[in-house]
């Protein structure tokens, strides 16, 4: 059923994962003027008491009015951990597909997409008119979209979910986790631990390439 050019895909996840220790929402939030808002309202998403749709809506008012250009610019300080692109570029050599699948906004998505050369992204979108954030959500994504949307992506490739792995370190990331072949959870909850394949702490990406390895040797 499943021929691909290929080897396998990689999923990362961004808030958490690629950027450590707080959420590229919570970060651009600190520009918009609603940053200890929203950083308790992903903590309680976390825990389980707020949904997405819930978190989402209430970061998107934060939003209306701003200019859509606005963002890379904010985004060039966005904290992000080493070895990004040394890895994007491992992937690659590897014959492994490297993806963004994250729940941040769309804009983040597609800066990091063309700052490190990753395959796509995922995410929530907000909605736009004339140039600017209207301060309403677009497009709602949550975890099980961010799953929906990697298995896509690999049936795209021809990919069987099984030559796939996911790298991340939250709630967000548990339903993916449990649906690839290969699961590393990097700075990671307890949860997310749990139902990993493999939990690696580090401050550089390169560490889950060994991790990582094992889809390039499974298909060989």
């Amino acid at each position: 059923m499943f021929s691909s050019d290929h080897a396998g895909a990689v999923f990362f996840d961004v808030d958490g994962t690629l950027v450590p220790g707080t959420s590229s929402s919570v970060f651009l939030a600190g520009f918009l003027g609603h940053r200890d808002e929203l950083a308790k309202a992903e903590d309680a998403y976390a825990s389980g008491a707020l949904d997405n749709r819930q978190v989402s809506e209430l970061d998107a008012a934060g939003w209306a009015g701003v200019h859509e250009d606005q963002v890379s610019d904010w985004l060039d300080g966005l904290p992000l951990v080493s070895g990004i692109a040394e890895a994007v570029t491992w992937c690659r050599q590897n014959g492994l597909v490297p993806v963004l699948a994250t729940l941040a906004w769309s804009p983040v998505g597609s800066y990091l997409t063309d700052r490190f050369g990753f395959h796509g992204f995922s995410g929530p979108r907000l909605e736009t008119a004339g140039g600017r954030f209207t301060g309403r959500v677009a497009r709602h994504f949550d975890e099980y979209d961010k799953r929906d949307f990697a298995l896509a992506l690999a049936r795209g490739l021809k990919l069987a979910p099984r030559s796939c792995g996911a790298v991340g370190d939250s709630r967000s990331d548990l339903p993916l986790f449990a649906s690839v072949g290969l699961s590393v959870a990097f700075n990671a909850s307890p949860g997310a631990r749990e139902a990993a394949t493999v939990a690696v702490d580090d401050d550089d990406l390169r560490s889950v390439l060994p991790a990582l390895s094992h889809l390039v040797t499974a298909t060989r």
